[in-house]
Parts: structure tokens; sequence; C-alpha cells
């Protein structure tokens, strides 16, 4: 019997659908109103400085700052997030992002904002959302019942997919009302949040050991990191994550200033990333079907060899709808995967690992974002948009190929996919 099986068989059979956990629906909720406040804010960000100083390289470097807490604050947000109270690490989290948000507004409204506050705040920002985000995922199965865990992490998936639609043409539109509209809708989404958080009375972790008995702070990152690192399929896998997470950091810059050569408005890029939104939510819904019936594995390839067609063909169109209808493709293809990979990597860690495996993860597949956002900039200011498109393409075709031959990827443990 697996683990995921005796959690079953000791809970029993649920006593009411997911739509009427409270505990789900508040905790869902308000990390709905999180993730739209952050996906406005990112796609704001770049905008005000590409629009403002009309540099690549100083959009790309406000974009690295969105993106650098995931290589430098992951690990010890991991292990913070096992050891204290999630739910009170979530709290403090938006009341931080909520001062920072606050900054931003007063600044813009006094005309006094630059290229240096907006990258210090955008760092704080994402910093409090790396370690919100792993609180939330931990949270998630200690308030569903076990059967719910997928359906639950599906619908979690949407939601962030949700936010993104929503999310990045409404930070387009809310920009064009005024500089300081973005952040001041962000700074009431974090409040709403907290409020949720409030309102929640169950403990989102099971017991921990006393301050006494605890482990250092370095051990405890070691052991989750021993623990994934024997995991062969998750490492090989978080291996090809890494590198398309880098090609999709490039991709989103250069679909910005593919907009600006063209000599679009600004409110153009919301046409595009608001269809491009329609895909990644169609991809969520449906991610439980296919996490169901389909390996890991065979997910991962089919879907870089779908990538790599999808952004090759934007090389060939300047079409906002077309170029949105090619990104709606790439969404859906990577909602798919991310519920498979999240129900595959929840279901297979025990609890007070989660915080820590999901940070090393996290670390190892999106810690070098900001690595594709510097390369990005350089590539934009070298090349332009057309040219940087291709080579995006030509690089995921070559992780398709790894991944195809790839031996670590055939060690999946197909026992914990059909539960």
């Amino acid at each position: 019997m697996t683990i995921t099986e005796e959690a079953q068989a000791t809970a029993g059979a649920p006593d009411r659908p997911l739509r009427r956990n409270r505990e789900f629906l508040l905790l869902w909720s308000g990390a709905a109103m999180s993730f739209l406040a952050t996906r406005v804010t990112t796609v704001a960000y770049p905008l005000i400085v590409l629009w403002h100083t009309g540099s690549p390289l100083a959009m790309s470097v406000v974009s690295m700052a969105t993106l650098l807490p995931l290589l430098l604050v992951q690990l010890p947000a991991g292990a913070l997030v096992d050891r204290w109270d999630r739910r009170r690490l979530m709290l403090c989290c938006e009341a931080g992002r909520l001062v920072a948000m606050g900054s931003v507004v007063l600044s813009l409204a006094a005309g006094r904002v630059s290229v240096a506050q907006l990258a210090a705040v955008a760092f704080v920002e994402a910093s409090l959302a790396v370690v919100y985000r792993l609180a939330e995922r931990g949270a998630v199965r200690n308030v569903v019942h076990p059967a719910h865990l997928p359906t639950a992490l599906s619908q979690n998936e949407a939601r962030g997919r949700g936010a993104g639609l929503l999310g990045q043409p409404g930070g387009v539109l809310l920009y064009s009302l005024g500089r300081w509209a973005p952040f001041g809708f962000a700074a009431v989404g974090y409040l709403a949040s907290l409020v949720t958080l409030l309102l929640i009375k169950k403990d989102f972790q099971g017991e921990r050991p006393a301050a006494g008995e605890r482990a250092s702070l370095r051990r405890e990152v070691a052991e989750g990191m021993r623990w994934l690192w024997r995991q062969r399929f998750l490492r090989a896998a978080l291996g090809f994550v890494a590198g398309s997470n880098v090609l999709f950091q490039m991709l989103a810059l250069a679909l910005i200033l593919r907009i600006k050569e063209e000599g679009l408005p600004s409110a153009t890029l919301a046409i595009v990333v608001g269809i491009g939104g329609v895909g990644g939510l169609l991809g969520a819904l449906a991610g439980g079907w296919f996490q169901r019936r389909l390996r890991q594995r065979t997910l991962l390839i089919g879907g870089a060899a779908a990538w790599t067609v999808l952004i090759g063909s934007m090389c060939f169109t300047a079409q906002p709808v077309l170029l949105g209808a090619l990104y709606a493709g790439t969404g859906f293809v990577g909602a798919v995967f991310n519920v498979a990979a999240a129900v595959y990597q929840v279901r297979t860690t025990p609890d007070a690992l989660q915080g820590r495996v999901a940070a090393t993860a996290g670390l190892i597949g999106s810690g070098t974002n900001a690595l594709g956002a510097f390369i990005g900039g350089l590539l934009l200011a070298a090349w332009g948009a057309e040219p940087t498109v291709r080579a995006i393409a030509a690089a995921m075709a070559v992780l398709a190929l790894l991944a195809l031959l790839a031996p670590d990827l055939k060690k999946e443990r197909t026992d914990d996919r059909n539960h």
C-alpha cells in the first residue's frame, strides 16, 4: 500500500464535497486575490520602465529583481514554512506586500519613483510571494480530504492561470489609466487576502517538533535537499523545467518588445496576454484529466515538442490575435504539466518536508529565471525581437531531445499517478 492509499484509508470517505469546504474556499479565494495582485504588478514593472526609459536593459533589470528571490530566498523560506505556523507566516507576507505597494503608489503620486526603487520593491514583493506560495501549497493537503487533493490542486492551478488571464491584461489596462493604478489595485488585493486568512481557524500543518528539538535551519534545508536528490525522476524533470523556464522568461520580454517594434500601443499587449491566458486556464482545468491518463515523461517530452512548434510559429506573425493564439497554446501545455507535477510532488512528499522539498524544487526549476531575464535583455538589445524568438524555439527543440534521451526520466513512480 502506498503512502497515499494509507492516508485515504485512515481518513475514510469525504464527509462533504470540496465546494462546501469552508477552509479551502477561504484559502483558495484569498490566494486568488493575492496571485491576481502579483500578476498585475509583474506586468506593470517592465511596462513603466520600458515606456519611460526606452531601454530593454533597464526593463530586464527590474524583471530580474522580481525573479532573483526564486534563486536567493527559496531554500530558507522552505525551511521556515516547515518550522513556523504557516497561517501566521502568510499573514506577515500579505502585510509586508501591502506596505510595499503603498510605498510605490505614494512615490508615483509624488513623481519621484526611480528604476532603483521599483527594482527594490519588486524584489521585496517577490520574496514575500515565494514564502506565501510555499506556505499555501503545504497548507492545502491539511485543509482538504486526501481524496480531494488532485481536484484541489487542479483548481489551484486554474486559479493561478485565471489570475494570469485577468492580471496581465488587467495590469496593462490599469497602467493605461494611471501609472499608480496597478499598484493601488495590488494593495487592495493583498488586503483582501489578509482578511480571508484571518477568517480561517484550521491549522495549516501537522504537529511540529518543539523549538528545543529542532535541528538547525541549515540541517533542515539539507534534509529537504537530500530527500529530493534521492528522487531520480523528480531530479531529472526539474532540470528540464529549469531550462524551459529560462526560455519562457526570455519569450515574455520578447513579446513586449515585438509589440513596441511594430509601433503598436502598449494596450495591444493586453490582447496577446489575454488570449494567452485563456489557453492556460483551459489547460489547468484539463490538467487532472491528462494527469490520470498520461505519464509525466510523456507529458514532458510531448509538451517540449509542442512548445518548439508554437514558439517557432511566433516568428512568422506580428498580428496580435495570432500571437495570442500561439501564446495560448504554450500556456495550455504548461498548465497541464504543472497540475500533473504538483499532484506528483505533493503526494510523494511527507507533510513535514513539504515546504523544503517545494522550495528546493522551486530553486532548481525557477531559480535561474533571473538569468533568463538578463540574457533576454542582452539578446533583445543586440538582435531585436524576431531573431530572439527564433533562438528560443531552437533551444526548446534541444531541450525536447535531451528529455527524450534522459534515462532518469524513465524512473517515474507510476503507483501514485492514478490515485
